[in-house]
Formats: structure tokens, sequence, C-alpha cells
């Protein structure tokens, strides 16, 4: 239980505190997408997704439906962005991109929902 206070601790924070940055600085995801051209970018992203993906699944890979099922969604996703966009960095980007133009606003709260919801549960 301890591993799941902790990322819900975790995970809380960081999609508040992506919320704001994103709410106070729109001009960052513009700036994500523009680097997202580049191949290394993307490696490294991937890299990093992937990583951050299995570190999750393998501490918390709780499938009870409740809170701690959201930091187990949190890391599944993680780690298939991170596999889809090593394997089809094109096809993902562009994806990304077309969710991204039509789905900001319902993301940036939805986001903050979940942050709040974590840090509520604990």
């Amino acid at each position: 239980m301890e591993t799941s206070l902790f990322l819900a601790k975790f995970w809380g924070w960081y999609l508040i505190l992506f919320f704001f940055i994103l709410s106070f600085n729109p001009g960052r995801i513009k700036q994500i997408f523009t680097f997202l051209k580049d191949a290394k970018f993307v490696i490294l992203v991937s890299f990093l997704a992937i990583i951050i993906g299995l570190l999750n699944i393998l501490f918390h890979n709780i499938w009870e439906a409740d809170w701690r099922f959201i930091i187990t969604a949190i890391g599944w996703v993680a780690l298939f962005e991170g596999v889809t966009l090593f394997i089809f960095p094109e096809r993902i980007i562009k994806i990304m991109e077309y969710l991204n133009m039509k789905l900001i606003q319902v993301t940036y709260v939805l986001l903050f929902i979940c942050g709040l919801f974590l840090l509520n549960s604990i």
C-alpha cells in the first residue's frame, strides 16, 4: 500500500503541475510538437515513456476498481505510448497532433481532475 500512496501523490502532483504549466504557457504544446519533428527527440521521449511505464507497472500493477487502477492505467498508457511512438513515430505524431488540436481543453481539465482525485484518495 505504501507504493500506491507514493505513486498517488507523485502522479497527483505531476498532473496538477502539468495542468498549470500548460495553462499558463500554452506555447509549450506547440514547442513540443515542433521538437517531435526531430528523430533524436522522439527516440529520447520514447525511451523515457517506456522506462516510466515499466517502472510504474513493475511497482504498481493493481487492477482493483478503486483509485489504484488510475495509477496502473497511467503506467500502461505510458508504456503503450512509448512503444508505439518508438515503432511508428510518424503515424503516432500525426494522431497526437490531431487529437491535441481537437481535445486540448478537455485533456487539460481531465488531467487536473485526475490529479485532484489521486491526491484526495490518499
